[in-house]
């Protein structure tokens, strides 16, 4: 019999990180309207709740949706808020998938509900190898204390210095605004060939803007998540140019297989724009869960655990590449590098991927 399933959406639509929010936002929205015109039988339907970028109103955001009767959540941003998050849900037995939240801690805690379908060692993988085909010799890391941030600033300093570079490490507390202090002392001290920024949006803004003011002697600034966005470009059309940041798509948007072209089309009827990568994430570990979902219902499961086993025998090629869960962890996932090159973000890491070759050296303010 066809079933309608609520499922419960935490997501930051307000606060420092709204803008990478209602992009996932908007790609869990097209994952809906794909599904539901593809399924045949069952129905999913979203709640949305704004968890304002806070730890504290994403644990009361999951707590409402369950009492408003959903049977898992997709979403979150940000590891400080998805694990608050998503051990309200396990502590409600219900599952949780995010492509948000790459802290190593998550996939460590055990449990039978939690799944997300990128990690750490995916971005570490495409920064250290975009940094391999710069051939340089020094990079200087300015990164946010956060657990996230600090674990993969780690890891990529590990992985540099065993390569023989020259690694600076730079932490920053989330709460500052001013990093003319600690791009002057890369600039002065390091005087490396690339500065690594490891953070959020708004530490990217703060960071671009201090070294747009004191110019440091460096051929490129590369980041992490939430940076290669159409969005980052229409905000900061003076702070982007040549920027590199961790982008599966292209800007604008190409596919080639029948399901890229159902989420371009469905996106474009929804928003009438390109989608960018983070609406990929979110349409991606949506469909995942609503599929999961469908199988638990046809097996009548869904209330006693089924949609958490279903999604850990998930083995499918999806728009991010193929996705297994191990213990909750997708350790298929490898990231592509993208840069902001005029109106465009092209991808330019790894080559087989690759939709035009980077323009390198190049910083925003020459």
């Amino acid at each position: 019999m066809a079933e309608e399933f609520l499922v419960g959406e935490q997501e930051p639509l307000t606060g420092a990180l709204a803008r990478v929010g209602t992009g996932m936002h908007e790609g869990i929205a097209v994952a809906v309207e794909v599904f539901n015109n593809t399924n045949g039988k069952h129905t999913i339907k979203v709640l949305t709740e704004d968890d304002e970028s806070s730890p504290a109103k994403a644990i009361a955001a999951v707590e409402k949706l369950a009492s408003q009767g959903v049977v898992a959540f997709t979403g979150g941003y940000g590891s400080n808020n998805i694990g608050p998050a998503s051990d309200a849900a396990n502590k409600l037995g219900l599952p949780y998938i995010t492509s948000g939240g790459v802290d190593n801690g998550l996939v460590q805690r055990g449990y039978k509900t939690f799944f997300r379908i990128n990690n750490t060692a995916g971005y570490q993988k495409a920064m250290v190898g975009v940094l391999g085909d710069m051939k340089i010799e020094s990079a200087s890391i300015i990164y946010s204390t956060k657990e996230a941030t600090a674990h993969l600033a780690e890891d990529v300093q590990k992985d540099l210095s065993g390569k023989g570079l020259k690694v600076g490490m730079h932490p920053f507390d989330p709460g500052i605004s001013d990093f003319k202090p600690i791009v002057n002392k890369v600039r002065l001290r390091d005087k490396s060939d690339v500065i690594l920024m490891v953070g959020y949006e708004n530490d990217y803004v703060g960071i671009l803007r201090a070294a747009k003011v004191l110019k440091p002697d460096v051929s490129a600034m590369v980041g992490v998540w939430s940076l290669a966005t159409p969005k980052m470009a229409a905000d900061f059309p003076d702070l982007m140019p040549k920027v590199y940041g961790t982008a599966l798509l292209p800007y604008p948007a190409q596919f080639k297989t029948e399901e890229g072209k159902a989420f371009y089309d469905a996106y474009k009827k929804l928003y009438n724009k390109d989608p960018d990568y983070l609406g990929q994430f979110g349409y991606v570990q949506s469909m995942l869960l609503f599929e999961a979902i469908a199988r638990a219902a046809d097996k009548g499961t869904v209330k006693n655990g089924g949609i958490a086993e279903e999604l850990a025998k998930t083995d499918r090629n999806t728009l991010i590449g193929r996705v297994q869960f191990t213990e909750g962890d997708n350790l298929n996932f490898v990231h592509h590098m993208g840069q902001h090159q005029g109106d465009r973000i092209e991808i330019v890491w790894p080559a087989d991927a690759a939709t035009a070759p980077m323009q390198y050296p190049g910083v925003p303010w020459k």
